[in-house]
């Protein structure tokens, strides 16, 4: 387990974490650190505990967008995936009416050059 020091609002916090892990917990920790000085330039000197809450809530809301972004993301691939899916099987129904068709044509071209490969009536005949 792996430890880093954080500083967030002037205090110091030794937190552990998993192994490789540092770098990420260091960078929510300098975002939010971001969060509470942009607070403090917005809404002055509110007392450090409301600055530090206000940063949180907007950390949650920001999340919270986030989340139902990626809901409605994963919605619109389901669709989607639906859709493929659907487009698949049409294709395969196609491919099998296109190949019959073409067994077909064939069947009637080998008949057709049967056909006129017989010896026919001359015009003579006829009349």
């Amino acid at each position: 387990m792996a430890a880093v020091v954080l500083s967030i609002a002037g205090r110091t916090y030794r937190m552990s974490c998993e192994d490789g892990e540092e770098q990420r917990i260091e960078a929510l920790a300098h975002y939010l650190e971001g969060k509470i000085e942009s607070m403090r330039a917005s809404f002055g000197e509110i007392g450090e505990q409301r600055i530090i809450v206000m940063a949180a809530l907007a950390v949650a809301d920001e999340a919270t967008d986030a989340r139902a972004k990626a809901q409605t993301v994963e919605s619109d691939l389901a669709g989607l995936r639906a859709e493929l899916d659907a487009a698949r099987k049409a294709n395969d129904a196609l491919t099998v009416r296109a190949s019959q068709a073409l067994k077909d044509a064939a069947r009637r071209l080998a008949k057709l050059n049967g056909d006129l490969s017989k010896p026919s009536a001359s015009a003579d005949d006829i009349l």
